[in-house]
C-alpha cells in the first residue's frame, strides 16, 4: 500500500514542489489557504489556515480518518513580514511565529498519534538558512525558522523509541513567488554571495525532502541539511 502523506503550503513554491515529488510515492494531501490542487489521481486538498487550531485538526483528522493513517508530515507553510526590529510591531511578529513554527508545532501535533503508528513515520520541517545565520530584517522570520531546528531535534528524540525520524531542511536562496516579488538588485546580491553562482530550485529543496520520507533515509534523524548552493559558507572565492 502506497504512503499516505500531508503536506502544508502545499499551494506553490516549496510547498508544491514537494507534493509534486512524493506523488509518485503517495497518496498526497495538500493544506493551504490559497486553494491548493491535489496531485492527479493520487491526494487530496484542503484550504486551512495553519493559524486555526481547529480547523487544523480537523484536516489531519481527515485525511488519517480517510487513508487509515498518515505516514509521512511535510510543514512547509511559511510566510515572511520583513521589518527592521526597532519598527516591527507585535502582529508582524506574532503572524510570522503563529505560521512559521507555531503552525508546523500544531501540524506535528495533530500527526503524531498516526505517525507513531505507523511503521515508517516521517516527519520534516523546512526551515531556512536565515534560522541558522539571522538576517537584517527578519527579526521575526528568523527567529521562527530557528525555532524549528530546536522543535524538529526534540521531536526526534521523543519519537525515535515510536521508529519515526524527524529532520529540518533549510533552504538557502530559491526561486519561487516569494523571492521574485524582491527587487532585482536584492537578487543579484543574493545570487552573488551563492557560489554555486545561482538560484536554487524548488524541485531540488523537493528532492531532498521526498529521499528523507523514503526507507533509504530510515537512519537519518534529528538533522539540518541546507540546501543553499554553499551560501552558509560565508564566502565567494
Amino acid at each position: 500500500m502506497r504512503a499516505t502523506a500531508l503536506v502544508t503550503g502545499g499551494a506553490r513554491g516549496i510547498g508544491r514542489a514537494v507534493v509534486d515529488a512524493l506523488a509518485p510515492d503517495a497518496w498526497v494531501a495538500a493544506l493551504d489557504v490559497a486553494s491548493p490542487t491535489p496531485p492527479a489521481g493520487v491526494g487530496t486538498a484542503l484550504e486551512v489556515d495553519v493559524r486555526d487550531p481547529a480547523a487544523l485538526e480537523r484536516a489531519v483528522a481527515q485525511v488519517i480518518a480517510e487513508r487509515g493513517g498518515l505516514d509521512w508530515v511535510v510543514c512547509c507553510a511559511g510566510i515572511v513580514r520583513d521589518r527592521v526590529s526597532w519598527k516591527m510591531s507585535d502582529a508582524e511578529w506574532g503572524d510570522v511565529l503563529d505560521v512559521n513554527l507555531t503552525g508546523a508545532f500544531r501540524t506535528a501535533r495533530a500527526a503524531l498519534g498516526a505517525l507513531r503508528a505507523s511503521p515508517r513515520g516521517r516527519l520534516v520541517f523546512v526551515s531556512s538558512i536565515n534560522g541558522l545565520r539571522g538576517r537584517f530584517g527578519q527579526a521575526n522570520y528568523a527567529a521562527s525558522k530557528a525555532g524549528l531546528t530546536g522543535l524538529g531535534r526534540t521531536l526526534a528524540l521523543e519519537l525515535a523509541r515510536d521508529g519515526v525520524t524527524v529532520n529540518v531542511v533549510a533552504p538557502g536562496y530559491i526561486d519561487t513567488e516569494m523571492t521574485r516579488a524582491l527587487p532585482a538588485d536584492a537578487r543579484d546580491r543574493a545570487v552573488a554571495r551563492t557560489p554555486l553562482q545561482r538560484m536554487g530550485r524548488s524541485e531540488e529543496v523537493a528532492a531532498l525532502v521526498r529521499f528523507l520520507c523514503s526507507d533509504a533515509a530510515g537512519f537519518i534523524t534529528g538533522t539540518v541539511i541546507p540546501v543553499d548552493g554553499g551560501q552558509l559558507l560565508g564566502a565567494v572565492n
